[in-house]
């Protein structure tokens, strides 16, 4: 029951309890693990900025990640975590790097982890927070140790799994009220996440409108694309042959998209000669997402480099700091509880 004396300030930092508490930030916002832009600069300043920043392992090895989670610390005070993509070879030796280097969380992508990965992670006294694309694997994952969830919509950048956050939130977040769920995928303002925490969700997560922020040491030349691109431009690659399912990887179309399509014709035709194993098939196509990435986000080439972002490129328009973006997001959410009901 709403309570008449409570005011909108008061109401959303009660709603933000109980995501703060799971990830030990000022405010439940995670920032999206994004590689080659998710590095020391952009996680500290997130951190600082009070939110939870998080490393993007994806393209390093165990020294790579030790030296910069180090690099992290030296910037910031305050927690921050690291996303690790389970088809990782090196996952165990990550694992055990942020384990040593006493990271807080530790956010698990691309796929199911089982029990034993989980119970590794917790038995190092770090928190487990891993994807949700269903609520049978939801109500999995927690049996299996999960500290906290994240449901992402397609709408987001990046790869991303088959459902909207629409569809997601009322599949699986209105029916785990009780258990701690971050919503991701299309959360630009912060009227949205003021309804997402009313609507039980403990958080959410955050990461095209950071890949564009001044703190962020992407190229000017890929910033200057997502800051230009529609959200229709954000789209997700073709498929070709239905044997062979691919990871949708959500980016700006260029050039480089037609390249994919490509790769998979070179790639199927290696595999239905028996000259590639359908496991190995998939690596080469990550690696090429990874190699085009690294065109755009370091090299600058927004031709033929991959352009990961969310259709939420719709609404990213200028480049702010990581400080000015979490501001304005949190007097969003407490203008829009004043406007319903709560005093100012």
């Amino acid at each position: 029951m709403k309570n008449s004396t409570e005011t909108a300030r008061e109401r959303l930092q009660k709603l933000m309890v109980r995501g703060s508490e799971i990830l030990g930030s000022k405010y439940p916002i995670l920032g999206g693990a994004m590689t080659w832009i998710s590095e020391s600069d952009l996680v500290s300043a997130m951190s600082n900025a009070g939110i939870f920043g998080v490393l993007a392992s994806g393209a390093m090895d165990g020294d790579l990640l030790r030296n910069e989670i180090e690099l992290t610390r030296q910037k910031t005070a305050n927690n921050f975590g690291v996303n690790i993509i389970l088809m990782n070879p090196k996952l165990h030796d990550l694992i055990d790097v942020c384990g040593e280097q006493k990271v807080s969380g530790v956010i698990l992508a691309g796929g199911i982890p089982d029990r034993s990965i989980t119970d590794k992670i917790r038995a190092y006294g770090m928190k487990v927070i891993a994807f949700a694309p269903s609520l049978t694997v939801a109500k999995r994952l927690f049996k299996h140790g999960a500290d906290a969830l994240i449901l992402e919509g397609n709408e987001a950048g990046g790869h991303v799994g088959p459902l909207s956050a629409m569809v997601l939130i009322q599949a699986v977040l209105l029916n785990m009220k009780d258990y701690p769920i971050f919503v991701a995928g299309g959360v630009f303002r912060g009227e949205m996440f003021a309804s997402l925490l009313q609507l039980g969700a403990v958080g959410c997560q955050l990461g095209t409108v950071f890949a564009c922020c001044r703190e962020s040491t992407a190229h000017k030349n890929f910033k200057e694309a997502l800051l230009k691109a529609d959200g229709r431009n954000a789209v997700l690659p073709v498929q070709l042959d239905k044997r062979f399912p691919i990871a949708p990887v959500r980016a700006v179309e260029n050039a480089g998209t037609e390249e994919f399509i490509a790769k998979q014709r070179e790639v199927l035709a290696k595999f239905d000669k028996g000259g590639i194993s359908a496991e190995d098939a998939k690596l080469t196509l990550e690696h090429f997402w990874a190699g085009a990435l690294r065109k755009a986000v370091r090299e600058g080439d927004v031709e033929r480099g991959s352009l990961m972002a969310g259709q939420i490129v719709e609404l990213v328009k200028e480049e702010r700091s990581v400080r000015e973006i979490t501001d304005a997001f949190l007097t969003e959410a407490e203008n829009f509880l004043a406007a319903h009901g709560y005093p100012g």
